[in-house]
């Protein structure tokens, strides 16, 4: 019942922008931390950045200043703007939903693929 659903992913040139989407359904949405994360080939899965109930965002440093991470809670969907887009931001994204209030809860996307290449 609970589906995280990516969207926006492709290809772009190195300097180009891209704007990633998850759309939630099966959870109330707002009471969820909700992040990106992301994997390259032969590179562990990394926290990209992500954003509280609250509103309080985290970013890597490798994002910081051209990333930016934001909720619309009346959609149910969590952006991910991608600036200045460097071929090292290659890889596969995925859209995780978060929360422990009661007992933990932890959802993932299947995932979007995005290639930085000239």
């Amino acid at each position: 019942q609970v589906q995280l659903v990516e969207s926006g992913g492709g290809l772009v040139q190195p300097g180009g922008s891209l704007r990633l989407s998850c759309a939630a359904s099966g959870i109330i949405f707002s009471w969820y931390t909700m992040g990106w994360y992301r994997q390259a080939p032969g590179k562990q899965r990394e926290l990209v950045a992500l954003i509280t109930s609250g509103g309080t965002t985290n970013y890597a440093d490798s994002v910081k200043g051209r990333f930016t991470i934001s909720r619309d809670n009346a959609k149910n969907t969590v952006y991910l703007q991608m600036n200045s887009l460097e071929p090292e931001d290659t890889a596969i994204y995925r859209c995780n939903a978060r929360r422990n209030t009661t007992t933990f809860r932890d959802y993932w996307g299947q995932g979007t693929q995005v290639t930085v290449s000239s």
